[in-house]
This record gives C-alpha cells, structure tokens and sequence, in this order.
C-alpha cells in the first residue's frame, strides 16, 4: 500500500551535496502551499553499488556518525543500501522537525530509480524539489521532461526569494504556466518580473501586457520588460543579475525538438547558468 500523500511537496534526496538545501527549499515551499513534504530517497536495486557520502549532509551528529560506517565501503548491498537510505531519511525528518515544528513530514524509500520514483509521485504531488546535482544516472533535464508536476531545482545553500524572474514567451506551456502562479501561493508574496525576450512588435507587446494584466489582477505585485535580444538565455540572466532576482521561473522544454536540435534548449542553457533555484512547470 502507498503512502503517497496526495498534494504533498516532494524532497528528492538523492544527492548528498544538496540535502540540506533540497529540505530547505522543501519547507520553505510547503509553508507556503499548507502541504506535507513526502521525504524521498530513491536507490535501485543493485547488488553492489558505489557507496555515497551521505555523512555531513546535515548537522546531526548522531546519524552522521552511523552515516559514515557506509563511506568506509568501496560498495554496497541490496541491504546496506536500505540501512543507509532509512537512517538518511530518519536524519532529514530530524532536521525538518527541529527547523519547523508544525511541518508534517512522512518518508518515501522507494527501491528504484529516480525517473521512476518521479514517475510514482508526480501525478499527485504539488511541486517536486531536487538538487541542481542529482547521483541518479539520468541526467536532470531527462527528470524534468518526464515529469507532469512542477520542479524546482535548488542549488546549495537555498535562499527564500522575494523576487521571481518569470520567463514568458507566450507559449502554450507558458499560458498553463501563468494560470497556475495567479492561483499558488507559491509566489504571492514574491514580487514577480515578467519577462519576455523578443522583438518589440505588436504582437509580443500584447501577450506581454496581457500577461502582466492577468498577473496584477491576481493580487501579485508584479513588473513587465521586454527585451530585444536574441539570446534568450544571456538577456534572462542579464536581468536577473542586474535585478537581483532570486528565483527563476519558466515553462519546461516549451520549443519544438528540430528547433533544440538546430539551436539548442533554452531550458538546458538555463539549468546550466543560473545560480538561483529555478521553478519549471511542465510542457502543456
């Protein structure tokens, strides 16, 4: 029987250099959406599998020390694997629990890859966290395609935004997009730039205004750019660092797949140059 709680915000705890700011981003998202975070650590069934530091991850001495047992091993069992997994997830609900009290938490040890285990809870959960690195072989813009529910990658340390860059370019998956941040309280105390890379034509001056209408008429305290450039990805993080925006929102792999062919993925570019968490929502 599953103990997937539905419209739970799920911790992805698969790399140990992002635990910490995964559980971080992971409170700070569900004590937003009123939601439980579903704890979960994905290994597959492999009888000898590199060991994994996971020791140090997070500042409880009394599992470190146990943690390390298993970084003295070139591999590990089926066994050992689940030994280490159930003490991880025993140290993050420790630390949920000292860092937010009236969080409810609950733990996720699924025996399988990570695509699968996203596989298992993305059609009930609100918003999946995971660590800009993640262990699994998958590669993270593969988990972020096969996804159906929101990502939100987290680099190390997390830090709670209070401003959000949200990249429009009056896509399908981008329209789905803007009727969800004008419903979540994800983003409602955030101030939200809408921004759209393109030319300053009719057409992009009205999907912009819009946009930025629908965004206003939500209550969100919101400002609009549209900026002439080419290179959508250098124009985003121009104005993200120019504005000091703390957090990076689009739509997930909205171009067609000849055009990432001949030009290359705006959301693949993106993963790889941003330094603030990044919010996808999946392609419409």
């Amino acid at each position: 029987m599953s103990n997937l709680k539905p419209d739970s915000v799920i911790a992805c705890l698969d790399c140990p250099d992002h635990v910490q700011a995964v559980l971080e981003a992971s409170m700070w998202a569900a004590t937003r959406l009123q939601a439980p975070i579903g704890l979960l650590h994905s290994v597959p069934s492999l009888q000898q599998k590199a060991a994994v530091n996971y020791s140090g991850c997070l500042n409880i001495d009394d599992e470190n020390t146990l943690l390390e047992q298993f970084t003295n091993k070139e591999h590990l069992s089926n066994c050992e694997l689940k030994a280490q997994g159930k003490l991880l997830l025993h140290q993050a609900t420790t630390y949920c629990e000292q860092q937010r009290q009236k969080l409810k938490t609950y733990t996720l040890h699924r025996h399988e890859n990570l695509s699968e285990s996203i596989d298992y809870v993305d059609d009930k959960a609100q918003l999946i966290v995971i660590g800009h690195h993640v262990t699994c072989k998958s590669t993270l813009s593969r988990l972020i395609r096969v996804s159906l529910c929101p990502i939100l990658v987290t680099h190390a340390p997390f830090l709670p935004p209070t401003t959000a860059l949200f990249a429009f370019d009056n896509s399908p998956t981008c329209h789905k997009m803007l009727n969800w941040l004008c419903k979540t309280p994800l983003i409602r105390a955030l101030t939200v730039h809408i921004v759209m890379v393109g030319k300053e034509n009719s057409e992009n001056c009205d999907a912009l205004r819009e946009a930025y209408a629908r965004l206003k008429q939500a209550g969100i305290k919101s400002k609009k750019a549209l900026l002439d450039c080419r290179d959508v990805t250098a124009a985003l993080n121009y104005y993200q660092t120019e504005n000091d925006i703390g957090l990076l929102m689009s739509g997930a792999f909205g171009q067609s797949r000849l055009r990432e062919l001949l030009q290359g993925s705006d959301t693949e570019k993106l993963l790889v140059s941003t330094q603030t968490p990044y919010l996808l929502f999946p392609k419409a």
